[in-house]
């Protein structure tokens, strides 16, 4: 077994407002770093943040996609979803929405009903997957992936726990279907403890970390990652090493490349300039 090696901490664009509901730090996208993170497009990470009590909703309305997935993933407070396709659905903490936009969707994202009255606190992560370009143009679909859904594993040595959303861990199976090889985990580790994980050769591989601060097995004492902060690996390797420096929370996300063109405008992401303005006219002629 080879470790992946930590090739660079993103710190992201700083923070920046998605609606009215969503104050995040884009933490990679492939405007920069295309190839490095393939499959994935990009993730925005909502830090959590206190709403008062309001009696108007705040989120993001609607707007298009084509050509990926968003997926969102709720760790403090609650979104209600609806889409052009006629899906909707609430979720909260620990549940997750993977939408395929494909030829394309209408969807809106807002903090629910409840929360908006009641205020609290809301953290969240959005990442965008791409699609191969053989389903660039799918049938949309979604798929709300609650809590209870979603297989826990106990790590050993009471080093904490492991959730798989995507791809698998050991035994445990994720529940999301996914076009191209993908995993996703959302991990918490105690202070101390350390995990290996295993992983793809050849796949690319980040982490988030939301809280906490770890230390990558084979990294110098400089490279320590803190809170907010994303760590992105070499292809080469097999696992990855992870030992918590404190009480730390982090999403780990791994997937094989597509090796494909990417042209991305806007909420549109395809692999030619031609598809591009394809998606805009369909968007203008209310084909979505």
């Amino acid at each position: 077994m080879a470790n992946k090696k930590l090739i660079r901490i993103n710190r992201g664009s700083g923070m920046h407002w998605v609606g009215d509901g969503f104050p995040v730090n884009t933490l990679f996208s492939y405007h920069h770093q295309a190839d490095e993170i393939s499959p994935f497009l990009l993730l925005d990470y909502a830090v959590p943040t206190d709403f008062s009590p309001s009696k108007h909703r705040r989120g993001v309305g609607f707007h298009p996609h084509r050509g990926f997935e968003t997926v969102t993933i709720v760790y403090q407070g609650a979104l209600e979803h609806k889409d052009s396709a006629g899906n909707s659905g609430k979720i909260g903490p620990g549940d997750v929405q993977w939408m395929t936009a494909g030829r394309g969707i209408l969807h809106e994202e807002m903090h629910s009903q409840a929360f908006t009255e009641k205020g609290g606190s809301m953290e969240m992560v959005q990442l965008w997957v791409n699609l191969p370009a053989k389903d660039k143009m799918t049938k949309p679909g979604y798929q709300e992936i609650t809590k209870s859904n979603i297989p826990v594993v106990i790590l050993p040595n009471k080093a904490g726990e492991l959730r798989v959303i995507a791809g698998s861990y050991g035994k445990a199976e994720g529940p999301a279907k996914t076009f191209t090889p993908v995993s996703l985990l959302d991990i918490n580790l105690e202070v101390g403890k350390s995990l290996t994980v295993p992983l793809t050769e050849g796949h690319n591989t980040m982490i988030l970390l939301r809280r906490g601060q770890i230390k990558i097995a084979g990294a110098d004492n400089s490279e320590t990652i803190n809170a907010k902060e994303l760590a992105l690996f070499s292809q080469e390797g097999n696992q990855v090493l992870i030992n918590s420096l404190d009480n730390s929370s982090l999403l780990l996300l791994s997937g094989e490349p597509l090796n494909e063109p990417v042209v991305g405008y806007g909420p549109f992401v395809m692999n030619t300039q031609a598809e591009i303005n394809q998606a805009l006219a369909d968007f203008r002629a209310r084909k979505f």
